[in-house]
């Protein structure tokens, strides 16, 4: 194990991948079988300096299945988990869920802003959390993890979570309801940003001093769920840009030096298909595609 390792849970959108209700052309695939794409779990990392203990980025609705499927996070005694702590960069449903299948009693803390803690305070069934020790932590504040890892949460442009929006939501706009996490140990610095309605010179100039950077790659085209036929929100409007395009992501991160992954990709993104003229266009701009159980080693 390197200075500082991470484990993909789940790479995908909310809904995961194929989605539950849903037979668009990309999940056509999974439900057929199709070698070409792989089935993705609800986008989450885990992060450890090596030590045994692990942090978890946000909690999905699949918590309990990526919890099986990484050994790194079984038990190791008769009550107990390497789970040190869960950091939020948001309040999302599909982030703060599977905080609900940590209840059984073992302790850790909830790391996140201000505006991420009310928005979990705001639903009763948190109440259950008891063993859960929440602390708040402010956007450029610099904190520690177990095993000696730095991390800052950063403000990243896009808008409160879906519940919470109203009927006329402000979009792309920089708040501490959504922001992106940097951690650092012995030089080795790793960005995560799943979910972004646009990338800022602050943000560019961080991911240019990364090792690695996972990047909100939820839509491959704005209107991707309009001509899929599955709904009628653009990705911008859902608070995420696009990765194609002359606003879109390839171009905005064009020439970052760092390893490049897209994560939060959406059932009906075609890069999940291998072969595919999408994924090759993201290879061939220098990014690769998350996949569920993929390891960052630096």
């Amino acid at each position: 194990m390197g200075r500082l390792t991470a484990i993909v849970l789940g790479s995908a959108a909310g809904g995961a991948f194929p989605q539950w209700n849903c037979r668009c052309p990309v999940c056509e695939l999974a439900w057929r079988g199709d070698p070409r794409v792989k089935p993705r779990t609800q986008a989450s990392l885990a992060v450890s300096a090596g030590d045994g203990r692990w942090t978890l980025i946000n909690a999905s609705p699949d918590l309990s299945q990526q919890i099986r499927a990484t050994p790194a996070l079984h038990p190791k005694e008769l009550r107990g988990s390497p789970i040190d702590a869960v950091v939020l960069t948001g309040a999302e449903i599909d982030q703060i869920a599977g905080l609900l299948s940590l209840r059984e009693g073992t302790p850790f803390t909830l790391l996140a802003t201000p505006a991420s803690h009310a928005g979990v305070a705001a639903n009763a069934m948190f109440a259950a959390m008891t063993a859960m020790t929440r602390r708040a932590v402010a956007p450029g504040e610099r904190f520690t993890l177990s095993g000696g890892i730095e991390a800052t949460l950063f403000i990243v442009p896009g808008k409160l979570p879906l519940y919470l929006e109203g009927d006329d939501p402000e979009l792309a706009v920089e708040t501490a309801s959504n922001v992106g996490i940097e951690f650092v140990r012995e030089g080795a610095r790793l960005v995560y940003v799943p979910g972004a309605a646009g990338v800022t010179p602050a943000m560019r100039e961080r991911f240019a001093r990364a090792d690695a950077v996972l990047f909100d790659g939820t839509l491959y085209t704005d209107d991707e769920m309009q001509r899929a036929g599955v709904g009628q929100k653009t990705g911008r409007r859902m608070g995420h840009m696009p990765i194609a395009g002359a606003d879109g992501t390839l171009k905005a991160l064009e020439g970052i030096a760092a390893r490049r992954i897209f994560i939060h990709v959406n059932n009906t993104n075609p890069i999940h298909v291998a072969g595919s003229a999408e994924r090759a266009a993201v290879e061939a701009a220098g990014w690769q595609v998350a996949e569920d159980g993929m390891e960052i080693v630096l």
